[in-house]
């Protein structure tokens, strides 16, 4: 054998030696990535006659966790300043819309996890896959990350604001959101001892604010009659339009929607065994009806304590997140245990497990889209600093102004609202895709009811970008950047919607003809 084919074999070899290392650290990264907490028996064989165990308390129990982490974007500080302003304002009057805006807000996060059981992976990297070019930027790319790093700002604020309170003012607002920055190591450190003690931390965080506000709800004793009428009776003036679009805008949460796609992984589910993914979907479809129905309650709690005390008061419509502590002290004075720091210790909870829940959307985010293969602490690390570095600046910025952080809360707001359709669209066209589900698509009543409840979500929230616009936008250039930029986004839109594959065949001819999908 000639010493140049020596050579060249030698090559081959450390080749593939470097191939085989580069696979197993792969292999090495997904399992550090898929934390499997409990191998869930299901019925043996193929099982492909769908055939599903009777129901089972322990099993129910071993998947109760990925709903209730789920639940937290319904509880995070953005959506208590919605609460507030909603009773303060509306009084009781927009009880009904929460129930039924939560009832949409299941309907989108079942599907979620729907499509992240039948498929044993995330609705981040099926995006990736489905959607090229222009689509990854908006479904799979910068959106997604923009609209995070939005809601982790109004976490973080609201942590802060909480540390504010409970410090008695000592510390500053730009202080609590360094300390709020500490629980990027606390996910790390929970982590590394599995998922159910993260699990058991977050039902302490929900207990907490489920104990706080119910407190603060028995304290003030608002009506019963009036909660029931407001629950059971839709009623909707034309001075709380705005409240009503917001308590709807802030229950479908653009990151929350791939999330729940990635924590009904934690549990050891074989896609290929058609009666142990029904069995799933049949589990995680009760613990999370709980978990939001529980996340409902601690809602009606908030709306109803303001709508007691501040409702047709001059206070009514300058209550704020930065305020609303205050505002109750004075209402309801100290007590056994004053309320200031009784509404301080929940929002504390509140922006506590919503932030953390936010680094936990971030890695599946940065990790499906972007296909990073990066170390666990590094890439939360670089999860946090998106939201704590911008968060850190506007802590400095607005530390005086309570007005001017009540309109940057409105810019955020925003923020969550352009995203929605890129999150929505995305998981509604490919849940009903057989290629990707299978046997689990959807059927054609589930998925007119899912796209009208998406095209009523989207239609709300465009309507809040629209008041906000008509009344923010100052000056010809900046309106014709925003005309442009509106121009683009309803384009966009409608390029994902005829890609769904959702509307009716002489619906495509016609618009197929006016914006072209290559």
């Amino acid at each position: 054998m000639s010493a140049q084919t020596l050579e060249d074999k030698s090559k081959d070899e450390e080749a593939n030696r470097l191939l085989r290392d580069d696979e197993d650290e792969e292999v090495a990264f997904e399992a550090r990535e898929k934390i499997l907490v409990v191998d869930v028996e299901g019925p043996e064989g193929e099982d492909s006659s769908m055939t599903v165990p009777p129901f089972s308390w322990k099993k129910l129990w071993l998947f109760t966790g990925p709903g209730f982490l789920m639940s937290i974007a319904f509880l995070d500080p953005g959506n208590l300043e919605g609460d507030l302003q909603a009773g303060a304002i509306a009084g009781y009057s927009l009880l009904w819309l929460l129930l039924w805006a939560t009832a949409m807000g299941l309907l989108i996060q079942l599907l979620s996890a729907r499509v992240g059981v039948a498929t044993g992976r995330h609705l981040a990297e099926l995006c990736r896959d489905e959607y090229l070019r222009l689509g990854q930027v908006a479904c799979s790319g910068s959106w997604p990350r923009l609209a995070l790093i939005g809601a982790d700002i109004q976490e973080v604020i609201g942590s802060a604001i909480a540390i504010q309170i409970l410090s008695n003012g000592v510390l500053p607002l730009w202080a609590g959101v360094i300390i709020t920055a500490s629980d990027c190591f606390i996910f790390l450190f929970l982590e590394n001892y599995g998922v159910r003690k993260l699990e058991a931390v977050f039902a302490v965080l929900i207990a907490t604010m489920a104990i706080s506000f119910a407190w603060m709800f028995g304290d003030t004793k608002p009506s019963g009659k009036e909660l029931l009428i407001g629950i059971l009776v839709p009623r909707l003036g034309s001075k709380t339009i705005r409240q009503a679009v917001g308590v709807v805008g802030c229950v479908i949460m653009p990151h929350n929607v791939f999330l729940h796609s990635a924590l009904v992984q934690s549990r050891e589910i074989d896609p290929q065994k058609k009666g142990q993914v029904q069995e799933a979907l049949n589990y995680y479809s009760i613990e999370s009806s709980v978990a939001l129905s529980i996340s409902f309650m601690i809602n009606l709690f908030v709306t109803t304590i303001f709508a007691k005390g501040f409702y047709g008061t001059k206070q009514a419509n300058s209550i704020g997140l930065v305020n609303a502590g205050q505002y109750l002290q004075d209402k309801y004075g100290g007590g056994l245990f004053p309320i200031l720091y009784i509404w301080g210790i929940g929002l504390l909870a509140a922006g506590q497990s919503s932030t953390i829940t936010g680094t936990y959307a971030g890695q599946f985010i940065m990790g499906g889209f972007l296909n990073l293969r990066l170390k666990k602490w590094l890439r939360a690390l670089i999860t946090r600093s998106f939201a704590i570095v911008p968060t850190v600046i506007v802590a400095l910025v607005f530390r005086t102004s309570e007005a001017s952080l009540d309109i940057l809360n409105e810019w955020l707001n925003v923020l969550q609202s352009i995203q929605i359709p890129f999150a929505l669209i995305p998981l509604l066209t490919l849940v009903a895709k057989e290629q990707v589900m299978g046997v689990f698509r959807i059927g054609p009543v589930l998925q007119r009811v899912a796209w009208t409840v998406a095209a009523l979500v989207i239609v709300i929230n465009g309507y809040l970008l629209l008041d906000f616009f008509v009344s923010e936008v100052r000056g010809l250039l900046f309106g014709f950047v925003v005309c442009t930029g509106t121009a683009a986004y309803i384009a966009f839109i409608i390029y994902l919607v005829l890609r769904s594959g959702a509307l009716p065949p002489d619906w495509i001819t016609i618009l197929s003809k006016r914006f072209p999908v290559h």
